[in-house]
């Protein structure tokens, strides 16, 4: 059978209309002979979603959004999704939007509810969310951050310029004279080390010495030590420690009036009795001294012997007065 011109022409238009819709369907995501529904999220900002990009729940494709558009004056944004049907849950689910990847790009994803609730049918709108993505996050971390480090740096501005305001002219001036004599030291300080180093390097010689006599001298006092350990040094000690103890014995006796050198020591009656000879030949001797005709008469050649003249300071004169 022969198709004319018109059928043939008909039927390449009719063709192209399906491939038509069939490729606009492709673009969309979405399935002509598919059994979806449609449901709608409100959002104040999508981040730039863009129509045809998959809905997910629990990580598996059940749709995409098929548009995004202001829903009114408010400025809030309708986004419109088609959802496969074969999944029920409930009308309460949340449609979350979140970031698909560290560079950019958004998606969406439903969380599902089954709470026992009437199910989720065409044209019903679902609760939406919003979920943080890696840039965000690393602002709202890194906002209190910058605030710290500008509060650091403000003050830092304010130290450095009280610091400059107390460090004016004079103190600097007298800062720099300070590290210039504290140069000085230190050079002193390397120097006299130097005088030092030379002073121990030139007398290596008299060091040793000295420390080999000082080294002889301790070996001697040990072997003076030994000397007087052998010598019986422990013995003396210990005979001077009981002569000691025997004199104190007798010390003691003494303070007590026992024997002979006790009662000499503490009879008070001896004492005056002792006094009272003392004062008794003294007159005696006196006496002698002013009479000696009572005890002495010598006569040379029958001449009348001269009378006996006290001296004008004689002490027996005076006490005759």
């Amino acid at each position: 059978m022969k198709l004319s011109r018109e059928i043939k022409t008909g039927f390449i238009v009719l063709t192209g209309i399906v491939a038509f819709v069939f490729g606009l369907s492709y673009l969309k995501s979405s399935s002509l002979f598919e059994n979806s529904r449609i449901l709608y999220a409100v959002y104040d900002h999508v981040g730039g979603l863009q129509p045809g990009t998959q809905v997910t729940i629990n990580g598996l494709t059940v749709g995409n959004v098929n548009n995004v558009r202001f829903k009114d004056n408010s400025g809030k944004l309708l986004v419109t999704l088609s959802i496969n049907s074969n999944f029920e849950f409930s009308k309460n689910s949340k449609a979350e939007l979140y970031d698909t990847g560290i560079i950019g790009g958004k998606g969406i994803q439903i969380n599902p509810i089954f709470d026992g609730g009437r199910n989720a049918q065409s044209g019903d709108t679902l609760v939406t969310s919003t979920r943080p993505g890696i840039t965000e996050l690393v602002q709202q971390k890194l906002t209190p951050l910058q605030l710290k480090v500008e509060g650091a740096v403000s003050h830092a501005d304010s130290l450095l310029m009280n610091v400059n305001t107390l460090l004016d002219e004079p103190t600097k001036m007298e800062l720099q004279r300070g590290i210039a004599g504290l140069s000085e030291l230190i050079i002193s300080f390397k120097g006299s080390a130097d005088k030092l180093n030379k002073l121990l390097e030139e007398n290596q010689d008299q060091l040793d010495n000295s420390l080999k006599n000082v080294d002889n001298i301790t070996t001697n006092f040990s072997k003076l030590s030994d000397s007087l350990a052998s010598a019986g040094l422990a013995e003396t000690v210990s005979n001077f420690q009981i002569t000691v103890s025997r004199l104190n014995k007798v010390l003691g006796k003494i303070e007590k009036g026992e024997g002979s050198l006790g009662k000499l020591a503490n009879d008070e009656e001896l004492y005056n009795n002792l006094a009272d000879a003392s004062k008794e030949l003294d007159l005696l001797l006196q006496d002698f001294r002013l009479n000696p005709k009572r005890y002495v008469n010598v006569s040379v050649f029958g001449k009348k012997q001269k009378e006996y003249e006290l001296p004008e300071n004689d002490p027996a004169a005076q006490n005759q007065n």
